[in-house]
């Protein structure tokens, strides 16, 4: 009998459903469980517990929250083993990737263990004859996280442990398609003794979605997937008097100049567009050459290179990167790949239908390069969110920071260079929100913040770091005065200066 992902709410596991969904391994083709599709009912329950948990989790002291943090990293780090298996049978995550993923989820633990410190509030003696005048950061109440199916232990990780440090209950709706290392990680949180109901994880689809998005007792949504969605997100929170970070897709070039140490360039490039099978929105898979030497050089380095890349299962950790994550998503990447042989693109490496012995059933699309892709080609404007690296030539760095500049996202960028005068400009002037400089995949860490530029993020604020805490609390200032015993003064009609 196949096994039956459920809910967790108000710290119990649910499994009851009228609705599933098939859970694959994407290594097989196979069906390896199922999910429980919440609907409306189940979704305000969720809700129901988190609000009514969240008047004595409010007034938890930030040192007593950011205790259970810490047992929560610690049951992190003795579980990883189980929590990247999970990951690699459900997404297929090679598990050397897995683990780099919960690491960086785990980091974002760490820097929530901070928050006695994160939450303190300015204070100032004295701003008028006898008043003093401080401000403090306080809860928003229940708020919701929506998180995609690409990373499921590190982009839940960006969002409930900040919220709840900061006083807030949660309620999770992750991506279906991979559930169980997101419902396993929340009962280890339960486990380091989070209170009933301050986390509760619902799976399900867009019933559940939005029913968080037009419920009031819902204070904040935060969500990270594509585009489209993003703006849905966006605007239909907006439109609920809700508070939203939406963070979208991405189209991350990389520009390589002439100058670049283009043997290190190849190296990261590997990495950088085929890692994860290309499933990460801070996937490099376009690179800009600037002039032919360098583009001509990069083919001829990157197609040697190229030939040692394994596609397989995540069962083998020789293997650098696994399948895409369903079978009409594979269909969908091997489409991007012929449209732009048709639009008049070279192909340079195929890796449509590899041979992956033992795996045949399984949705794998092997490391793709092509050169001479332009602009108005269909590949090029749209995320294609697989092992696809695209080339395009242009004639200068201007020319390639117009190229980036004119893309509708403006997520994550980076330039090879040895020139620290072509690099500082680039830094400096690039719209675009992320940039590294010989990095090719600039995520920051957990003590900065992550987002991108124009349709890349709807909202006014990144997600985890300092961000996160402005994203989750809400500021009062307080001005208080005491008069001197026996000393009272008359009224005043003038505005108080």
């Amino acid at each position: 009998m196949t096994a039956l992902v459920g809910h967790l709410i108000n710290g119990d596991l649910r499994t009851d459903a009228a609705r599933t969904q098939d859970v694959f391994n994407p290594a097989t083709g196979e069906v390896s469980r199922q999910v429980a599709l919440a609907g409306k009912s189940t979704v305000e329950e969720a809700i129901a517990a988190a609000e009514a948990a969240f008047p004595a989790w409010r007034n938890t002291p930030p040192l007593k929250r950011a205790r259970i943090m810490f047992r929560f990293k610690e049951l992190l780090e003795q579980h990883s083993d189980e929590i990247c298996r999970m990951i690699g049978e459900e997404h297929g995550k090679i598990f050397h990737d897995a683990a780099g993923e919960l690491q960086r989820g785990i980091e974002n633990v760490e820097y929530a263990c901070g928050a006695p410190q994160l939450l303190k509030g300015e204070h100032s003696k004295n701003v008028g004859p006898d008043i003093d005048s401080w401000s403090e950061f306080q809860p928003l109440g229940v708020v919701a996280g929506i998180t995609p199916f690409n990373f499921p232990a590190m982009v839940p990780l960006w969002m409930y442990p900040m919220a709840l440090v900061c006083g807030n209950c949660f309620v999770l709706k992750p991506s279906e398609r991979d559930p169980s290392s997101v419902l396993f990680i929340a009962q280890l949180l339960q486990e380091a003794g989070l209170p009933d109901g301050v986390l509760n994880v619902v799976n399900g689809d867009k019933e559940a979605v939005d029913t968080l998005l037009t419920d009031a007792r819902i204070k904040a949504v935060s969500f990270v997937g594509s585009t489209p969605i993003a703006e849905y997100i966006y605007t239909t929170a907006n439109a609920h008097g809700k508070r939203c970070q939406a963070l979208g897709g991405a189209k991350n070039h990389a520009i390589i100049m002439p100058d670049a140490d283009m043997d290190n360039a190849v190296n990261q490039l590997l990495g950088a567009a085929f890692g994860s099978s290309g499933e990460r929105c801070m996937a490099l898979s376009v690179a800009v050459a600037v002039g032919d030497q360098a583009a001509d050089a990069l083919i001829a380095k990157m197609q040697v290179a190229m030939q040692g890349l394994k596609v397989g299962a995540f069962t083998d950790s020789s293997n650098d990167f696994g399948p895409v994550i369903t079978g009409a998503h594979r269909d969908k990447v091997n489409d991007y790949i012929t449209s732009a042989v048709e639009q008049g693109a070279t192909l340079v490496v195929d890796g449509r239908n590899p041979e992956v012995a033992g795996h045949e059933g399984g949705f794998f699309v092997g490391g793709t390069l092509i050169d001479r892709v332009t602009p108005e080609m269909t590949s090029y404007r749209e995320e294609i969110f697989g092992p696809v690296l695209q080339v395009v030539r242009v004639d200068s760095m201007q020319d390639a920071m117009a190229l980036i500049d004119d893309h509708e996202y403006g997520n994550g960028t980076c330039i090879f260079t040895r020139d620290g005068e072509a690099a500082r400009y680039f830094s400096d002037n690039i719209q675009v929100g992320m940039v590294g400089i010989n990095v090719p995949l600039p995520v920051p860490v957990a003590y900065h913040s992550f987002g991108g530029w124009k349709r890349s993020l709807f909202g006014d604020l990144h997600a985890y770091g300092p961000d996160a805490v402005r994203f989750y609390t809400k500021r009062k200032t307080i001005t208080q005065r005491w008069p001197s015993a026996g000393v009272r003064e008359g009224a005043q009609f003038a505005f108080p200066s």
